[in-house]
């Protein structure tokens, strides 16, 4: 029997959403070293050199998560009480939002899409060091009873974990999950939503980076909530909107591009994010930086994934480690990082922007790889009359992508709305309801090319170089030919 009126919950005060309550299992999970480690993981990685105010943490973006799960599904059982959601169902997707992060590393998403490619473990990926890490703090700080006490069965401890990590679906698929039956299926679009990505998590860190960031962000969740109604799609109970709130969702992933664009792929982020991923993999090996774990074994900054009480250990704090070591060992990696500290770092000479975005960023990563070599010689070609002495190891060329969350797709496309007048019926939004007023191009490519060299007459002799670097014609045939081979193969 789930246990709900002897409880007492207690009250937060958060920058963004005010006085929160939380129950207090929540507080209970808030207080384990497990949890508590996310107070040393920086929310927006290596964004905290560009930006002085980007110090805020996973910790607190946890808590928000949960804060605004627990807002969503008590507004969908006040709202609709035929969906029969009970307080159980309640504070699952609570937990789910407050431990969906437990498993990020160092910088956060600098670890598992930088440093560990380069480490050879490029696949795998922060939602499962998050259940394994849900995992280690459930048995190492004896929540089990308190959970039982509470009326949380094991079904109930599956359905969190599902929906910190919930599968991809495919078309057509047989109901997947075991935590809840197929007529709770839109439980799992709230914490991290796998169809169109609009969910709590995305919620929060918009408002959360925007506030710490001094940007605006013109998404209200608020109205989503407010609208937010549960509807029948194709034999599946979804989260629905508003037909009216098309906008409102256009500029929640607008809000998203804007982010990334200043900030997350900021240029001097995007190249600070890969000094610091190269420092760390020159200090992988060093005695000084294995981290002990279970049984008095010892982990490399990258194997440390593989046991939870030596990645419980891993934090931001690798990076003074490193960069604060008197060890010879840790020379080159210290060397980068001071450079970083120092603002000696490479300078952004040059970007090309594609006309076209690639259709699938693995092939956009491929073709800048297969390119750069290439690309890195014809730079250092000298100017004639010029006697700069620019190498080929004096350029690094990097790709990003920017998009609405979708790649190349129309992520509303994945949306389904309700009108005024028929409120149990949803359908993606028709032509004629959407503005004319709004982009119909939802990706974009951007090639930078950064010189090592930071003195003022390199920089210049850099930029000059690039100038004569022409690849347009290059960059059209590979998106040729990868548009004949997408139409071959559909």
């Amino acid at each position: 029997m789930f246990q709900e009126n002897r409880v007492q919950f207690k009250v937060f005060n958060d920058p963004i959403h005010g006085h929160i309550e939380l129950h207090p299992l929540l507080v209970k999970i808030i207080d384990t070293p497990q949890f508590q480690r996310l107070r040393n993981i920086k929310q927006l990685g290596a964004v905290y050199f560009v930006y002085p105010g980007a110090s805020h943490n996973r910790f607190e973006h946890s808590i928000g998560v949960a804060y605004l799960a627990g807002e969503l599904v008590k507004a969908l059982q006040t709202r609709q009480l035929e969906l029969e959601i009970n307080e159980k169902d309640i504070l699952c997707v609570q937990i789910a939002g407050l431990c969906h992060d437990l498993g990020h590393g160092p910088f956060s998403h600098l670890y598992d899409q930088k440093f560990l490619p380069k480490a050879g473990r490029g696949e795998w990926k922060h939602e499962q060091g998050s259940i394994d890490m849900f995992n280690h703090m459930v048995k190492s700080n004896n929540l089990e009873p308190v959970m039982e006490e509470l009326g949380l069965e094991p079904d109930d401890i599956v359905f969190i974990k599902e929906m910190i990590n919930p599968p991809n679906e495919a078309q057509g698929q047989e109901w997947q999950y075991r935590g809840r039956k197929q007529d709770k299926a839109f439980l799992y679009d709230i914490v991290s939503n796998k169809r169109n990505g609009i969910d709590v998590d995305k919620f929060d860190y918009l408002a959360r980076d925007a506030y710490h960031l001094g940007f605006q962000s013109n998404f209200d969740y608020h109205r989503f909530m407010k609208f937010a109604r549960v509807c029948d799609v194709d034999g599946k109970k979804l989260i629905c909107t508003r037909d009216k709130e098309v906008h409102n969702l256009y500029d929640l992933f607008h809000t998203r591009l804007c982010l990334h664009r200043r900030a997350c792929q900021h240029k001097v982020n995007t190249i600070l994010s890969v000094m610091i991923a190269d420092a760390f993999l020159k200090a992988e090996n060093v005695q000084e930086m294995q981290i002990q774990g279970s049984g008095g074994k010892e982990f490399t900054l990258s194997t440390a994934i593989k046991d939870m009480e030596a990645y419980t250990k891993l934090t931001d704090h690798v990076f003074e480690q490193i960069l604060n070591s008197t060890s010879e060992e840790l020379g080159e990696a210290r060397e980068i990082l001071q450079k970083i500290i120092t603002r000696d770092f490479p300078k952004c000479v040059g970007e090309i922007r594609l006309q076209e975005p690639f259709q699938e960023d693995e092939n956009f990563d491929s073709f800048v790889e297969a390119k750069t070599k290439e690309w890195q010689a014809r730079l250092a070609e000298p100017i004639p009359e010029e006697p700069d002495e620019l190498t080929a190891d004096d350029f690094v060329i990097l790709g990003n992508t920017m998009d609405y969350g979708n790649n190349t797709e129309d992520p509303v496309n994945n949306m389904y709305f309700y009108s005024k007048y028929n409120p149990n019926v949803a359908r993606e939004i028709s032509a004629d309801q959407r503005s004319r007023i709004r982009t119909t191009i939802f990706s974009e490519h951007l090639i930078r090319v950064y010189c090592r060299r930071t003195d003022e007459n390199s920089v210049l002799a850099a930029r000059e170089h690039f100038a004569r670097l022409d690849v347009a014609d290059e960059v059209a045939e590979a998106q040729r030919l990868e548009k004949e081979s997408t139409s071959s193969e559909d």
